[in-house]
């Protein structure tokens, strides 16, 4: 019973993500706007010879472009804007979903060995999974997020390049914290149905992660709309890994985290979380450090 409830409790949590992912962005969306509303003053009447007034501007877009000449490089660019990914990333929001993703993990470890023995032996798991390992591999990520960048940028369309550029960033940062993570945590996968060992770590799911990451992008740039599909194909993706027996539970709840953590971490544009700065303080100097939440 407690296994049960604990696959119950992941499969929960990685479609729940969709929900709680999209609410957060419509409802800052949302105090945006009311914010706006309130510091505008009353319109004036307008004298009765005055021309009509302008139509009202469009709504906020989730993601704003972020400003980029034409004329600067790719790689530099790219490496710019990795620099301010990794100071985005300690933020309150992200220790949150650190926080919820990391009980989750620790809660359906017990079950780990159980959920994975009954999603492996199925033919139709076997063929409706099958597409999972390429759905998120990381060659196929990476060649969806260079090929809408290269796109945007040939027809001139800030938006889409803007967003191909991010999908980059989150699929880099993606893999290189998954590796970290796992030489550090070194856990082994889980073995064979027929005894034999899985080469590498398990710990946390790379597929799992880069999906996620992914699918909060794309969110993020076109809202709470675009989050219910997105977040499904990663989750397909996730639970894919398990019925492959190439991960636990625990580890994708932990990929699905850390992904929804990059991906919000890589469209926090224009609002670094924390600044250094020089100082004088009585008797020497020292670094102000100013962070923002």
């Amino acid at each position: 019973m407690r296994h049960h409830v604990a696959g119950l409790a992941l499969l929960i949590w990685l479609l729940g993500t969709a929900v709680v992912s999209a609410q957060t962005t419509q409802f800052q969306a949302s105090l945006a706007q009311e914010t706006a509303s309130a510091q505008d003053p009353a319109p004036a009447t307008p004298p009765p010879d005055a021309p009509a007034t302008a139509p009202p501007p469009e709504p906020q877009e989730p993601v704003a472009v972020k400003q980029v000449s034409e004329e600067r490089g790719f790689v530099r660019s790219l490496f710019s804007q990795l620099g301010q990914d990794l100071k985005h990333m300690p933020r309150r929001n992200s220790l949150y979903w650190l926080a919820a993703g990391s009980g989750l993990a620790l809660a359906v470890h017990p079950a780990d060995d159980d959920i994975n023995a009954r999603l492996v032996g199925s033919d139709f798991a076997d063929t409706f999974f099958a597409p999972g390992k390429w759905l998120g591999s990381s060659a196929f990520i990476f060649s969806a997020s260079a090929a809408t960048y290269i796109v945007g940028r040939a027809t001139h369309k800030p938006r889409v390049r803007h967003m191909g550029m991010d999908f980059l960033e989150a699929a880099i940062l993606s893999e290189g914290i998954t590796q970290l993570i796992k030489v550090a945590v070194r856990r082994d996968r889980p073995v064979n149905p027929d005894g034999s060992d899985n080469p590498g770590y398990a710990f946390p799911s790379g597929h799992a992660t880069i999906t996620f990451a992914a699918a909060t992008v794309f969110q993020q740039h076109f809202g709470w709309k675009a989050a219910v599909p997105t977040y499904l194909v990663a989750s397909y993706v996730a639970i894919s890994r398990l019925h492959d027996n190439r991960h636990f539970a625990s580890d994708v709840a932990f990929g699905a985290t850390d992904g929804i953590i990059i991906g919000r971490s890589v469209t926090w544009h224009g609002r670094n979380s924390f600044a250094i700065t020089p100082t004088i303080v009585p008797g020497g100097g020292g670094l102000m450090v100013m962070t923002q939440f």
